[in-house]
């Protein structure tokens, strides 16, 4: 079955053209630039409406004849042809949390957010620190999720010794806790941190903070507001001591011992002052989209549906953190999906449970701040797509190329529309973007040449995720 995408402006690998996508089956076959009408600049038809294409179905009657059962247009005129986004940080609960949300349900959001992959945390129940618990996992993604699946394996205080018995081309890394989170997958002490740092056969992802510190800071405040501190303080006690001292013990021990380092959710200005640039292969770093679209002066407005771990910071680190993304110090832009019941988010910096759903508004958000100059598309994409597939060596995703699988994103710009709660896909049933405008649109996600969201709708039919392959 082949599909044509036509008309669209395709960015890819640091370019914008308008052009066609020719899909065979799960691939893709061609990407093909339109001619310009005449007198038209390079840029002219990018985004243009008026640009139609329809009439080039002709040329390719040839192709969609050869196919087998015959063929389909996408008419893409006015949007955006993005590679699928690789959503490379997510908590999607199951197993043994699904009462907040699970694997199919997480993966509606994400086609209905125009990702096409992700890779799971570890802090599930049981966590996946063990070879059951992994093959668990994969079974169930095989059976329950939309969009292209992996998980990470779990690094404790002694499981090193299986570290030889994973299967480096399923999964994309370990995942460290060098600071307490949800799921208490911490591990602090020296030697557990060495043999993890020096055995690791993976890219390293680790979560920086530093837990004695945040004690010290949680016993202060709470001396002062009794058991459980207003969430305004959180930022103060998950502070940026913290997560400096934490993160410069890990690029230390990276240093040391030569590991591929990946810094999960930098929310601070000083973190990023040790990342280098622009150096994929070596030591990278992630931002969230909470961390860049929200600051400290939300708090007051959303209260704890932003607390997470780490904490949101301040105007100066959400600014730190943009610069970031256009400077080469980001690598990759994840979400840390992590979805609670609104039941379990009350409270305070002790009560309220550590974590938000945003799978199915980050491109939206994220977009916006190329509208607002912040970064451009081209390097968004880099951002979302193009560099986790490099970092983790995803084969053959994560760009628009031919041979590689069709995870593909149709968004159409200056298409007004609102978060209501009616529309959210997560099981949750909430978001920290209820009642935020945005105008870009997710118009249809492609997984593996099918499509699994079109104009509002998740494509209710045959499982189209797939077991992504590494290296």
């Amino acid at each position: 079955m082949k599909t044509i995408i036509q008309g669209g402006t395709i960015v890819n690998e640091g370019k914008a053209f308008v052009g066609d996508i020719v899909i065979d089956g799960e691939k893709i076959v061609q990407t093909l630039p339109q001619p310009l009408p005449v007198g038209m600049g390079d840029n002219t038809s990018i985004g243009n409406k008026d640009n139609d294409c329809k009439g080039l179905q002709g040329n390719y009657s040839p192709l969609l004849q050869g196919g087998d059962g015959g063929g389909s247009f996408i008419d893409a005129t006015g949007c955006y042809v993005l590679p699928g986004v690789i959503d490379e940080h997510v908590h999607f609960r199951e197993p043994g949390l699904t009462d907040k949300a699970d694997i199919e349900s997480e993966t509606r959001a994400a086609a209905a957010g125009g990702v096409t992959t992700f890779f799971d945390m570890p802090n599930t129940v049981p966590q996946t620190t063990t070879l059951e618990a992994l093959e668990q996992k994969f079974e169930l993604a095989s059976q329950k999720s939309h969009v292209n699946y992996s998980f990470f394996f779990g690094a404790t205080n002694d499981n090193t010794a299986l570290f030889p018995q994973l299967d480096t081309h399923r999964i994309p890394g370990i995942k460290l806790f060098m600071g307490s989170s949800t799921g208490n997958m911490l591990v602090d002490r020296d030697e557990a941190l060495e043999r993890i740092f020096s055995e690791t056969p993976l890219p390293l992802m680790t979560h920086c903070e530093d837990t004695a510190l945040i004690d010290e800071n949680m016993r202060y405040f709470q001396e002062r507001y009794g058991d459980d501190p207003p969430v305004w303080a959180h930022q103060l006690i998950r502070s940026e001591e913290a997560c400096m001292a934490s993160t410069m013990k890990a690029i230390e021990l990276a240093v040391r011992y030569q590991t591929r380092l990946h810094i999960a959710h930098i929310s601070t200005a000083a973190e990023l002052e040790m990342i280098p640039a622009n150096c994929l292969h070596v030591i990278t770093a992630e931002a969230t989209v909470g961390h860049l679209w929200f600051s400290t002066v939300d708090y007051q407005r959303l209260g704890t549906r932003i607390k997470v771990n780490p904490a949101i910071k301040s105007v100066i680190d959400q600014e730190a953190l943009r610069q970031g993304l256009m400077d080469g110090r980001i690598s990759t832009i994840g979400t840390d999906h992590a979805p609670h019941l609104l039941a379990q988010k009350e409270g305070g910096c002790a009560r309220a449970a550590s974590g938000m759903p945003s799978i199915q508004f980050a491109l939206p958000a994220m977009l916006s701040l190329v509208d607002e100059g912040v970064v451009t598309i081209e390097r968004l994409v880099e951002l979302m797509a193009h560099n986790p597939a490099q970092i983790f060596e995803v084969r053959n995703r994560g760009f628009l190329r031919p041979g590689y699988q069709a995870d593909i994103t149709i968004v159409r710009p200056s298409s007004p529309w609102t978060v209501s709660r009616d529309i959210i896909e997560s099981k949750c049933k909430w978001s920290p973007f209820e009642g935020q405008q945005f105008q870009w649109r997710v118009e249809k996600t492609l997984c593996n040449g099918h499509v699994v969201y079109d104009n509002g709708i998740v494509a209710d039919r045959e499982k189209c995720g797939q077991a992504v392959l590494f290296r």
